[in-house]
């Protein structure tokens, strides 16, 4: 027989973000509780019969009670077995989020919290367990998997998925990162896989779908619907088939084992530079920006470089003016931007400015010829004087 199950994490059901304002935050909370729905719908599709959600379900245990709400309601939509893993953004501490009367009253009969260590079996379903290490408090102070399997023995007849939450050493060595959490050890789950004790590892927190493991048993599913620009391959559930063949020996880790990620996502986070030295680079943004699909569901953060005249700079601050009303948000990259702006006579030629204005202008365009943020504050003083001033077309 094979098993079939969806494997997905880091939910984050509540995030914001400081980028998205008014509406657009409104839509990207409601665009991760849709993803519940598509991921039962496809659930049924594929005939799996449970999911695994290994960690960050909320995005911390302080998320509001509507958001609790909306969640349990969304769960309803899948109709196989939930079993849902705390990871370090929702702990499994006194202040528990699956700890809150909202959570216990509202959460459909299908959910399992992971509770503890305890192997759970899944209804109706004779010889899977699923073993998973809840992680008790932010930060550990040993590999925070280890306590869901370091005491298991290998059953004959019955297939374990183990269930953790957290960064593997062979993703980020131990000693990269001091100051972060002990990350969890790769060999020993090898060494888990070869011996029977476990079939395959569902992990959370890497936000990137990423196979961990040559024998493509250790996955990280990465979050549905993505949140940033440094993934780079989120939105993904992944789809897992396991031969039971030889379950609980060591045969097993031989069996067939196939994951197929399923695309969720309908965000995109897009991260670009454009060097800009003259109108007609100007006008090639505004085509990039037209380009781009989904554009309510997309985050831009551009990175500028080159040299552009005046009249140049409020054409470039009229386009992301324009294009942050039809984009979710777009971000300029500040911290590698270099782009120079540089007044010439011709740019105030049709300003027609005398007395204070004219005084006022010369004074600006002595500090924009400087270096720092004074000249480039001043630059963006005349490009909006240009901009407002400037002959309508």
């Amino acid at each position: 027989m094979t098993v079939r199950f969806i494997h997905t994490a880091d939910w984050q059901l509540g995030m914001t973000r400081h980028f998205l304002a008014g509406e657009a935050q409104a839509r990207f909370a409601q665009a991760r509780l849709d993803a519940i729905a598509r991921i039962g719908a496809l659930a049924r599709e594929h005939r799996a019969e449970f999911v695994i959600v290994a960690g960050d379900v909320f995005e911390t245990n302080q998320v509001g009670r509507q958001t609790i709400s909306r969640a349990c309601e969304a769960l309803r939509t899948i109709e196989v077995p939930v079993f849902l893993l705390p990871g370090n953004h929702e702990q499994l501490d006194a202040t528990s989020v699956f700890r809150q009367p909202t959570f216990v009253r509202s959460a459909p009969a299908t959910v399992v919290v992971i509770g503890s260590t305890e192997p759970l079996r899944v209804e109706g379903r004779p010889g899977i367990e699923i073993v998973g290490a809840p992680r008790l408090t932010k930060r550990t102070l040993g590999d925070p998997l280890e306590p869901g399997y370091a005491d298991l023995a290998p059953v004959p007849g019955v297939t374990r998925v183990l269930v953790g939450h957290g960064i593997v050493d062979a993703v980020m060595p131990i000693g990269d990162a001091p100051d972060e959490e002990t990350r969890i050890r790769v060999d020993p789950l090898r060494a888990a896989i070869a011996d029977g004790r476990v079939a395959y590892v569902a992990l959370g927190d890497r936000h990137s779908t990423t196979r961990v493991d040559p024998a493509g048993r250790i996955w990280y599913a990465g979050a549905p619907e993505p949140t940033a620009y440094v993934e780079t391959d989120a939105g993904n559930i992944l789809l897992v088939e396991i031969d039971e063949g030889g379950a609980g020996t060591p045969a097993a880790a031989d069996a067939p084992c196939t994951v197929t990620p399923l695309p969720v996502g309908t965000w995109r986070f897009v991260l670009d530079e454009h060097r800009l030295d003259g109108p007609a680079d100007v006008d090639a943004l505004a085509r990039w920006f037209d380009g781009l699909p989904s554009k309510e569901r997309t985050v831009v953060k551009v990175t500028l470089r080159g040299t552009l005249a005046l009249r140049d700079k409020a054409r470039l601050d009229a386009l992301l003016d324009e294009e942050r009303d039809r984009f979710a948000a777009i971000e300029e990259w500040e911290r590698h931007a270099d782009l120079a702006v540089v007044p010439d006579d011709a740019d105030f030629a049709d300003l027609d400015l005398g007395g204070y204005a004219a005084e006022a202008v010369a004074d600006l365009r002595r500090k924009a010829a400087g270096t720092g943020d004074e000249a480039r504050t001043a630059a963006d003083a005349l490009a909006l004087l240009v901009r407002l001033a400037g002959p309508r077309a």
